[in-house]
């Protein structure tokens, strides 16, 4: 009779004081899963967090072909993934119709944003509409969209007026009193080389109201901003003006385009080249002295800052509509103190 009734009483203790085995106390409220110490003094073992994944970025770009774009889709595809996005990044290769195709892949694959520098503003309205239809925010970078009709949360570009402005002063420099003849080898297909070429011309045009046109700007030549199509036109510039002193152009593609002609007809020493971007290659040939003087961008930047304004953008928070990053006048002191350079 006492062994069953000790039975008993153990039986009711058990039932009060617990003889399931211990299990460690939840986390405190906003805290998270990890280490911490349990009520008999040992430690629970550490748990690794990840980035909760965020989607994916739908990235369309004007070519690969110009390492420029090459390094700002590398930028936002090393950035997102700090903040948990995928990244599908696709060269457009200049054509409007690829670049179409491609947004509205997007929009079918849901993706989480999309980033595009449009090949031709008015021909990607209709695939930019579709995005905004679906709710997916689109940013441009580098080349901006300014049609009517279309959403565009933000514009994250080099300020390429003012780096026009900065091309001009560079051939002002160069000319001098003297003045002479300067070209321009444009690429009018881009709106950012548009307003690279409307910032040069309105420098220059101020110039001229001073010294009484001493520069004269005999024509805007297409380049396409390639080096082959700029070398050959190039060509047909020489033919028809002799007499150059100078020529701009809008990217270092075209500045090494044009080089390559001056060198093969023997004009090297007679043509000042200022180009815009400031590639390796290009830094290279301002150190050897065959291009005066680049205004530099900074398409690393461009990169971070579009993932910046997505992850901004996600959580409501306010996004300017546009970010310019100004450039700098590279020339040779620059190239001879740069370490990256041979």
């Amino acid at each position: 009779m006492l062994s069953r009734r000790l039975w008993l009483a153990g039986l009711i203790l058990c039932g009060v004081w617990g003889c399931a085995k211990t299990t460690p106390p939840a986390p405190a409220a906003g805290g998270r899963a990890g280490s911490g110490t349990l009520a008999n003094g040992t430690q629970t073992p550490e748990v690794t967090e990840t980035p909760t994944s965020r989607g994916t970025i739908g990235v369309s770009l004007l070519t690969f072909e110009n390492p420029f774009f090459k390094v700002i889709a590398d930028n936002i595809e090393s950035e997102g993934k700090k903040h948990g996005y995928e990244t599908i990044a696709l060269s457009a290769d200049e054509d409007p119709a690829k670049q179409s195709d491609q947004v509205n892949d997007f929009v079918v694959k849901k993706v989480s944003a999309i980033v595009l520098s449009p090949c031709e503003s008015r021909s990607i309205v209709p695939a930019i509409q579709a995005a905004n239809k679906a709710g997916i925010p689109v940013f441009t970078v580098d080349i901006p969209c300014l049609e009517e009709g279309v959403e565009i949360v933000s514009q994250i570009a080099t300020d390429n007026l003012g780096g026009g402005r900065a091309a001009a002063s560079a051939i002002i420099e160069v000319l001098g009193e003297a003045g002479g003849q300067v070209a321009v080898l444009e690429y009018a297909q881009a709106e950012s080389c548009r307003l690279r070429v409307k910032g040069f011309m309105e420098v220059i045009t101020a110039h001229n109201a001073v010294v009484q046109d001493k520069i004269e700007v005999v024509g805007n030549y297409e380049g396409g901003g390639d080096r082959e199509k700029s070398a050959a036109a190039m060509k047909d510039i020489l033919q028809s003006k002799p007499d150059l002193k100078a020529i701009f152009c809008i990217n270092d593609p075209s500045a090494l385009g044009a080089r390559a002609t001056l060198e093969q007809a023997g004009k090297a020493d007679a043509v000042t080249i200022v180009g815009f971007d400031g590639q390796t290659e290009a830094k290279q040939a301002i150190k050897e002295g065959k291009i005066y003087a680049d205004p530099i961008q900074f398409p690393d930047r461009m990169g971070i800052e579009a993932v910046n304004a997505i992850v901004a953008h996600s959580k409501g928070k306010d996004v300017p509509a546009q970010n310019l990053i100004p450039t700098k006048l590279y020339k040779k002191a620059d190239a001879d103190a740069d370490p990256s350079l041979k």
